[in-house]
């Protein structure tokens, strides 16, 4: 409870550190002079939430019971489902099936992208664990 709490305070404090770049954004390079409060509530309140939701997922990984196609199948469904409900509510993903088809074609690329180098960052370090401890045999 206490890693949840902690990675929520850290997702919420990141997607609302997110959305005030993203926002400098739109004023700077957009060259806005002014911005729509709804739109700005929306989309920071976005933002947030996914910081948010990014953040906790991967608590997942941390139950020992489950087997990684577990962890990673629960991981994934869960972050689809929920992002995907929550940008096409937002507006991030336009109403359409073409519009649709390619979200869910660059998150299974994104997805699988991350995932792999994750996977092979965290059977690196294992690696590098067991072989100092072999060495202190």
């Amino acid at each position: 409870m206490k890693t949840f709490m902690f990675r929520s305070m850290v997702g919420l404090f990141f997607g609302g550190f997110l959305a005030v770049l993203l926002t400098y954004g739109v004023i700077f390079i957009g060259d806005q002079t002014t911005l729509d409060s709804n739109l700005f509530v929306t989309n920071s309140l976005g933002a947030i939430f996914c910081g948010w939701l990014f953040t906790v997922t991967p608590l997942y990984f941390e139950i020992h019971s489950l087997k990684l196609p577990q962890q990673t199948a629960l991981h994934f469904f869960t972050v689809m489902v929920v992002y995907f409900i929550l940008a096409y509510g937002i507006g991030w993903i336009q109403p359409g099936v073409a519009n649709i088809l390619i979200f869910l074609a660059i998150a299974l690329v994104s997805y699988s992208i991350m995932w792999t180098a994750f996977y092979l960052y965290f059977k690196n370090e294992s690696k590098k664990l067991n072989d100092d401890l072999q060495q202190i045999k």
